[in-house]
């Protein structure tokens, strides 16, 4: 179950909380509605209950705050608004990699989609889907770690009335199975049909927490909508009528031409229509809205109306008829249902003929209702449906192991680099522009042959290839950022050291293969259209594939880390070409100044220092990276990098400890 305790928003500047000391619980093996129109705080209570928004109070999901999960989406599947998966991803591959970062077999995306309906659109692309078939993909988003409780933001909102169905039949089913169901509607007749229990939301408190049979009684009544020219004498006759009769009628004048008519039926409206001689425009049967906070003492609204019609109780006591009731109905701007199909649809429940166990990954909960006690339960607080809805089929249950695995955000990041195209079309474009570049260059001259197979001018702080790896480094946290698949486990994006670790050994091997395929490429053009002569391997080639690979890692690093840090695509790319136009003339200031002392020497100190000689010439390798961070260039991407580390580990320190 859900236990929401004292939820409040921080005050935003003059303005009072969004949300203010709101507290309710959410039972399993039910469906609980968060209702309230738009504004009213429903997606600011849930933010706050999933710890992404700051604020007071607390929030149990089955006794343990969302803090203390070791796997929150295993706990806790969350739909908040749109999918926020790159348009470019195919479902199958969106639901792959959240498949990685849960931690359950990639098998399980295949089991959700069959579940969804989704299956032969798996390959589609995400920006292609429509409204239905994202609210589906984000169900199953919801279930992939097969989860105990569902918080939903308003799951059934722009869709068909037959989708609005299938979906709450999944919601129900969830339920049934002993899980705990959370949602949010600004609709108080979805609430009444879909849920079991009712929290009703006004201007950020809470103003009701009912069973959805008081909700039904207190909020909503049936009433007759009525479209005429003569609204004015026709609610006269109306009230006139029923007060000769001793009937309680209330008749409520809406805007324009129409009226509500309380306790009357479609029938006896029309007949005095018809004696009276009133043209009728429309004559149908609805369910009327009483306003938030109907029926629950001194919070009541008032009634949403223009003017209001109804027979008093000092009239209808003098005349010996019957009171009417307390309070008088507002007006509602629901549109028009028949009687038959509101009851069936608003009051009844949807009860499945058998109900299934609960899954063996789901334990059912002490509080959670049995099948027989869960249908007994509803039949005697509902009227019975003319008729039983199975419920659909729900993902089979999944066993993951608990213990943490260093591999689950390595293969994560693995599968979100090569979901999409973008590092592909970014590594053919560097490749191209080098191997371009290094053409013109050999054309023109007075170009060393380690600049011409590198593609780098002499003109330019960086070679095209150092600036696609990293572009490749800042996209691998700005696009993260852009769209936040890992949004519904923790913030935005979770600042956890092995996501950063998988994220920079990926920007690596991405480096890796970047800088070999460009002087590959590159000396293969020059050969094809110049001759062998410009082919020839340097004779200080190690010194220079040392220095080649540490800048392409090193800026791949830098983006990575910059865009981490500054949440931005374009400030981990500022920050690669920052290193070249800011930091390394400072690192040459400082390397040309007056030096007392000099380091000659430091490879024999050295090999004193480690005491012993190191296997495969291990000294030669610290000598070669000793000189290549002794570099202007290597010094200053080395100073960026520990600032923009240092800088990193701090604010993850900090949102840790907030």
């Amino acid at each position: 179950m859900i236990q929401a305790i004292g939820l409040t928003s921080d005050p935003r500047k003059e303005l009072p909380p969004a949300v203010d000391d709101v507290s309710f619980e959410a039972h399993a093996g039910r469906v609980t509605a968060l209702l309230g129109a738009s504004g009213a705080g429903k997606t600011t209570v849930l933010r706050l209950m999933l710890e992404l928004q700051r604020g007071r109070g607390i929030t149990y999901f089955r006794g343990r705050p969302l803090h203390r999960i070791a796997h929150p989406s295993r706990e806790v599947g969350v739909l908040l608004g749109d999918l926020p998966g790159h348009p470019a991803r195919t479902v199958r591959g969106y639901l792959r990699m959240l498949c990685a970062a849960a931690g359950v077999p990639a098998r399980r995306a295949d089991e959700v989609l069959e579940v969804v309906g989704l299956v032969s659109l798996r390959d589609e692309r995400l920006g292609t889907l429509s409204r239905g078939m994202d609210r589906r993909l984000g169900l199953a988003c919801a279930l992939l770690a097969d989860p105990h409780t569902l918080v939903l933001d308003g799951p059934a909102a722009g869709l068909s009335g037959r989708e609005s169905r299938w979906l709450h039949g999944m919601l129900r089913a969830h339920a049934a199975q002993g899980g705990t169901v959370l949602l949010t509607t600004a609709d108080p007749k979805e609430a009444a049909r879909t849920a079991d229990r009712v929290v009703t939301l006004q201007r950020g408190r809470l103003v009701a927490d009912q069973d959805v049979a008081d909700f039904a009684r207190t909020r909503l009544r049936p009433r007759v909508a009525v479209r005429t020219p003569h609204a004015s004498r026709f609610a006269s006759l109306l009230t006139k009528e029923a007060r000769t009769a001793h009937r309680s009628v209330e008749v409520v004048r809406e805007s324009g031409n129409r009226l509500s008519v309380y306790g009357s039926t479609c029938a006896d409206v029309g007949e005095t229509a018809f004696r009276h001689g009133i043209l009728v425009h429309q004559l149908a049967d609805e369910i009327g809205d009483m306003g938030p906070g109907a029926g629950v003492g001194p919070q009541s609204t008032e009634p949403r109306t223009d003017e209001v019609t109804h027979t008093s109780d000092v009239e209808l006591a003098a005349a010996g008829g019957r009171g009417r009731r307390a309070t008088p109905p507002p007006g509602s701007d629901s549109g028009p249902a028949t009687v038959a199909a509101q009851e069936a649809s608003a009051t009844a429940p949807i009860a499945p003929a058998e109900v299934p166990q609960a899954r063996a990954g789901v334990p059912r909960p002490a509080d959670a209702p049995t099948a027989g006690s869960s249908a007994q339960t509803t039949a005697s607080s509902r009227p019975s449906a003319p008729a039983a809805v199975a419920l659909p089929d729900l993902p089979p249950p999944i066993s993951v192991r608990p213990a943490p695995s260093p591999l689950r955000p390595l293969r994560y990041e693995l599968r979100r680099a090569v979901g999409v195209g973008t590092s592909f079309v970014t590594g053919a474009a560097v490749l191209v522009v080098s191997a371009l570049t290094a053409v013109l260059l050999a054309r023109v001259g007075h170009t060393p042959q380690a600049r011409l197979m590198a593609g780098w001018p002499q003109q330019f702080p960086l070679p095209p290839a150092a600036l696609g790896a990293g572009l490749l480094g800042a996209i691998a946290f700005g696009d993260e950022f852009r769209h936040p698949a890992l949004a519904a486990d923790r913030g935005t994006v979770p600042r956890r050291l092995g996501l950063l670790a998988a994220k920079l050994l990926v920007a690596t091997a991405t480096a890796l293969v970047l800088a070999f395929l460009t002087v590959g490429c590159n000396t293969e053009v020059l050969y094809l259209v110049y001759g062998p002569e410009l082919a020839e391997v340097p004779a200080d080639w190690l010194s220079l594939s040392a220095s080649w690979i540490g800048l392409m890692i090193g800026c791949a690093w830098a983006g990575v880390l910059a865009a981490g840090l500054f949440r931005s695509t374009t400030a981990g790319l500022a920050a690669v070409v920052s290193v070249p136009v800011v930091v390394v003339p400072l690192v040459q200031k400082a390397f040309e100044g007056p030096s007392v002392r000099t380091a000659a020497g430091f490879p024999l100190r050295l090999r004193e220092l480690l005491l012993s000689q190191w296997p495969f010439g291990g000294e030669r390798y610290l000598e070669a990276a000793a000189r290549v961070v002794a570099q202007p260039v290597g010094g200053a991407l080395t100073l960026s990098l520990t600032a923009l580390l240092c800088a990193y580990l701090l604010t993850t320190l900090r949102g840790r400890v907030r």
